[in-house]
This record gives structure tokens, sequence and C-alpha cells, in this order.
């Protein structure tokens, strides 16, 4: 595809994404990878007219985020609100000086509990909490959601990339507002532990649409930390318990607990196929180490393990008897169950479901299959650090 005669950049616009699907009163697709998330997102700002909110667990100091900033302070030198919200330790290379353009054009940035005792809202007792959310809100009616953040190794290999895979899901209507309700629950408590005191934060609107306990449609938000039917883990178990012929789950850090491994060997004795996709070498050695220390319980039990091959695999996405699918930043890891921010959205309509589960097909066909027999060859030094890895996974 080219650009004015020449090859196109990895941020113009393409019509290369999936299609929309109309679920209820919803709008949802899929985006897969940065070459399909970044410029949708980056034309969903530069349409902004009124207010954009972005909630970043990684920025990156490269041509990614240099490019997204760019892009937001456009916008805001042009009148439309701003907001940013980045984590301090996943952002750890890029500074708060990094955002000074856009403080300067009038837009608003703050930092997920800073790492530096310097910083005015520093807090020793939180600094495991990490807002690990990707969310773009774009006048309300546009949003953003997945593991796609906004750094190099998202990019395609020759844009300078490592073209790591990756979901992200699209969204229009009023699932989009309930995604922007969450952005400002987080500014909220941020603004509050900055400023020592209980006020409303300036700016924070007041046509907020309140997050139900419950779900009220087939598309909604559903996070961690959360006492409520909305709270992921739960609705991960819930759905895998209610599972009658198949479970597909790509998960990057795939270190399940006790009462999700149990669901899943449940539902394999009901006689449903149970697939997970996992990365072949992780990004994070002991991580890798910890998941596989799972492998053999999880083969002996029926459950189908098969290693992405290629970069990468990022993704954290599921999808329950093609009728029910979830994308999001969620891992099935101690981490996100107890420590992170995190946030996926659900999406019950069969074609949908059926057509992510399709490509999740595509994945698993280029992929390798653990085999029970061949991985019980494996070194037994290599075992050893397996289970010290395993050991150790709540305190990451």
């Amino acid at each position: 595809m080219t650009n004015g005669g020449g090859p196109r950049a990895w941020y113009d616009s393409t019509e290369i994404a999936g299609p929309w699907f109309t679920v209820g009163a919803d709008e949802v697709r899929l985006l897969r990878d940065g070459v399909e998330a970044f410029p949708a997102m980056l034309e969903a700002i530069a349409k902004a007219e009124r207010e954009i909110l972005l909630e970043m667990y990684w920025v990156g100091a490269d041509a990614v985020g240099h490019h997204f900033l760019d892009a937001l302070v456009a916008k805001a030198k042009r009148g439309v609100t701003v907001r940013v919200i980045y984590d301090a330790v996943g952002s750890l290379a890029i500074s708060h000086a990094f955002w000074q353009p856009l403080i300067s054009a009038g837009g608003e940035v703050r930092d997920f509990h800073p790492v530096s005792p310097l910083r005015p809202s520093f807090e020793l007792a939180r600094i495991e909490q990490r807002d690990h959310r990707k969310i773009l809100v774009v006048d309300g009616a546009m949003g953003f959601t997945g593991g796609i953040n906004l750094a190099r190794p998202w990019l395609p290999l020759d844009a300078g990339g490592e073209a790591w895979r990756d979901d992200m899901i699209q969204v229009k209507g009023q699932v989009v507002q309930e995604l922007r309700t969450l952005f400002y629950k987080t500014w909220r408590r941020v603004w509050f532990r900055q400023l020592r005191q209980q006020i409303v934060p300036r700016g924070v609107p007041r046509d907020l649409v309140p997050l139900s306990k419950r779900p009220n449609g087939r598309v909604y938000v559903l996070a961690s930390l959360r006492r409520s039917r909305r709270n992921l883990l739960r609705e991960y178990i819930t759905r895998i318990n209610r599972a009658r012929v198949s479970i597909d789950v790509a998960n990057s850090y795939f270190i399940p607990d006790r009462a999700v491994r149990n669901a899943l060997f449940r539902a394999v004795l009901r006689g449903v196929r149970v697939r997970v996709l996992v990365p072949s070498k992780s990004d994070v050695a002991v991580v890798q180490f910890a998941l596989e220390a799972l492998y053999e319980t999880l083969l002996r039990k029926g459950v189908e393990v098969f290693c992405h091959a290629g970069p990468m695999m990022h993704a954290k996405t599921a999808i329950i008897d093609d009728r029910f699918a979830m994308v999001g930043s969620y891992n099935l890891d101690e981490r996100s169950r107890s420590k992170n921010l995190e946030v996926n959205v659900a999406v019950e309509d069969e074609a949908f479901a059926t057509y992510v589960r399709r490509w999740f097909d595509r994945d698993v066909a280029l992929a390798t299959r653990v085999d029970l027999y061949e991985w019980r060859a494996r070194p037994l030094a290599r075992r050893g650090i397996e289970y010290m890895a395993y050991a150790l996974r709540k305190l990451w």
C-alpha cells in the first residue's frame, strides 16, 4: 500500500482493519497489532472536537510515543480538552518533562503512582499498584482498549518495530461512556492524592454515566479491583463455568490462580475444548518460566497449550462458545488480579465472537502445540528454575 507514490507510513490511515459489528446500541471492531490500531487511534484523535482522554501504561520515548504526543498537542492547541494518565513504572523511560509541549498547549497530564520520592504524590505503600490500562476515549463517542501500548515494539518490522502480536477493540455507542467514566474515576483518584483534600477535581465533568454494579447491555466494560458483577476475574470464572463447546484464551502472562485452573479443568470434564495461546518466549523471562511450570498440569488435565512462534504474543483475548468475546489489558496472573488497574470490553454477540475466534484459529495454526511427553523430557535444571519462578509469582 502506498501513500503519495511512496510506501505507506505506519501512522497513515488504513482500511485494512476488520469490519464493524453492530451489537445492540453499540458497534465494535477488532484491531490486530499496531499496524491496525495506531492509525485508527490517530485518526480518531485527529477528528476530535471536544475531548481526548488517554490512559496508558507504557508510552515510549520513541517514534510512537512522540507521534502520539504531537497529535495530542495539535488538538490541545485547537482548544480540545486533552487529559492524559500514564503509569510511572510502565512509562519509566519518559519523564514528566516529556509531556511539557502538551502542558504548554493547554493539556493536562497526571502520572499514576510516581516512583520518585521527590514527587509530591509519591506513596511508598502504593508503589506496587500500577495502572496497566490502555484506554483512548474521543468526544465520548469513540473508544479503544486492549493490550497495545504506545511504544515501538508494536510497530511492524519494516518500520523499525518488533511486530508484537496483540489485540485491541474499537467501540462506538453507550459503552464508550463507560470507558469515559472509568477514566475519570482514576483521574479523580490521582488528583485527590496530589492535592491531599477531598474536593471535586477541576474539570471533571458532571455528565458521567454511572457504572452500574451489573452490565445492562451486550457490550460492557469490566475492570479489576472492583467488587461488583463487573469484576474481571469473576467474569472469567463465570463464563468458563457456563461454557459448553469451546474456550479459547490468548494471554501473554498466563499464570492463572487455582480458581481459574479448576474452572478450566471442570470445563474439559464437561467435554469443552480448551485452548490456550501463550508466547514461546516472553519479554519477561521470569514470567515465561512461571508459565512453563504450569504446562504439565494443564496438559495432563486436557487443556491444549499452543506457543506463538513469532514475535512476542502480548494479546489478552478470550472467546467462549463463539458467543462471547473479551479483549483488554487483563492478564490471568496475580498482578492483574490484585495489584493492577485493568480493563476489558466484553461482547455478547455470535457474529463478533466467531470473527475473533477465526483470527485465534489462524494464530493457533501458526503456533507450536506443546506435547506432554516431549515436555516431560526437558532438563531437570530447567524444571527447578520454573518451579522457583512460579513460587515467587506473587512477589513480582
